[in-house]
């Protein structure tokens, strides 16, 4: 005997076959969502933290400053190769064309119009 009402019916079995199509395309919404979020710390490598760097200018311990701000300084004469600079995990004062990543930025910044 046809119940209509049964699980086995024509019209659940459709019923129960569109839910689970329905199903699988929310799941895979939500994977593809997850997989392209960035949430930080959550296996997801964050930025290193910008170096600092002190110098010496005028005698004086001066910093910290970013790289952008020792291009001012370059600009204004106010270090060059000769500076001495420090950063942490350095163990001591160098002079700027010791270390690498500054004397690119005294030889790479170019020198005032006129000067």
């Amino acid at each position: 005997m046809y119940d209509e009402h049964s699980f086995y019916s024509i019209d659940r079995l459709v019923e129960f076959g569109m839910g689970m199509a329905i199903a699988q395309q929310m799941v895979q919404s939500m994977n593809q969502s997850m997989q392209s979020m960035r949430i930080p710390g959550a296996g997801n490598p964050m930025p290193a933290p910008a170096r600092v760097y002190y110098a010496v200018l005028e005698g004086k311990q001066a910093g910290p400053f970013s790289e952008t701000e020792l291009v001012r300084l370059i600009n204004d004469k106010k270090l060059s190769k000769e500076t001495y600079i420090w950063y942490p995990g350095l163990p001591g004062w160098k002079t700027a064309e010791n270390i690498p990543e500054i004397l690119r930025l005294v030889v790479l910044t170019p020198p005032a119009i006129g000067g």
